[in-house]
This record gives structure tokens, C-alpha cells and sequence, in this order.
């Protein structure tokens, strides 16, 4: 299932980030390159307050970054985004916490989720991605089979 995502919404709910950041978007959307990477999901995520003469729309493989122009705001373009996307909404989830976006979502019989709980989601996926293949198995090994590779391999 793909997701609508309020980015500004997200960012202070993942640990490590913060809208007071210069790159704050830019950490997000590649937190999220990795998540669809990894969940094979596609991410649709807007972020307010773009800067007049700025790209509209970034297409980075599974995920679509929407900047939306002063005068406007991403929970509108979400909502619009939504109204587009018509009975197809149903198969979309909408990630904020919200309310307002949260109704707009319902209505259109969207999936929510509370932007606390993506972020749980999403930080889970990156550190179980990036989680050394051969700590499961040191991990594991005990006291007596460690014996066994030092008599074998020499001490």
C-alpha cells in the first residue's frame, strides 16, 4: 500500500531529525528512498513553504517529493492529491498526525497513520537494514562452540 505523507508533519517525530535543520527535507527523503527500498513501497511526501522558482516535484524512484509554493499548504495539496486519486484513495495511507488531514483522508476512505507511529515504522526498517549480517550469528554462538572454533582455528 502506498503512502501520502505530511512531511513536515513527520520530521519531528523521527529521532535524529529536526525542522530547525537546513536539510531537514533532504534527510527525509532519503530515510524514505531507503524505506521503499527495503519495503518495496512507493511514498508520495509534500513539505510546505517551498521557495518561488523552485521545483515543483522531484521524482526519486519510489518516492515523489512535492514542494508545495507559499499561499498554499501541503495539507491542501494532500487533500487535493486525494480528491485526484478518486476511489483509488481506498488503497492509500495517509501519514500525519494532523486532525484536519486525518478527516480529509477518512473521508476519502484513505488509511491513516498517526505520523508517531511511521516514524517507528521507518526507523525500525533503517536499523534492521543496517544491522551487520554477522552480528544474528556472534550473537548466538556459545560459550562451548566458541571453544570449539579457537581448538579448531588456534587461539
Amino acid at each position: 500500500m502506498p503512502f501520502l505523507i505530511d512531511g513536515h508533519n513527520l520530521i519531528p517525530k523521527v529521532a535524529g531529525l529536526s525542522l530547525q535543520a537546513v536539510d531537514d527535507e533532504q534527510q527525509l527523503i532519503e530515510m524514505l528512498q531507503e524505506f521503499c527500498r527495503v519495503h518495496r513501497k512507493q511514498v508520495e511526501v509534500f513539505f510546505d513553504n517551498a521557495p518561488p522558482g523552485g521545483v515543483r516535484a522531484r521524482n526519486l524512484g519510489l518516492v515523489i517529493a512535492r514542494f508545495v509554493r507559499q499561499g498554499s499548504s501541503a495539507d491542501q495539496a494532500i487533500a487535493a492529491r486525494l480528491r485526484q486519486l478518486g476511489r483509488g484513495a481506498r488503497n492509500w495511507t495517509v501519514v500525519t498526525s494532523d486532525l484536519a488531514v486525518q478527516a480529509e483522508a477518512r473521508a476519502a476512505q484513505a488509511r491513516v497513520l498517526p505520523a508517531e507511529e511511521f516514524a517507528r515504522l521507518l526507523r525500525a526498517a533503517l536499523d534492521e537494514n543496517r544491522r551487520d549480517p554477522g552480528e544474528q550469528m556472534e550473537a548466538g554462538m556459545s560459550e562451548d562452540e566458541l571453544q570449539d572454533w579457537l581448538k579448531m582455528f588456534g587461539e
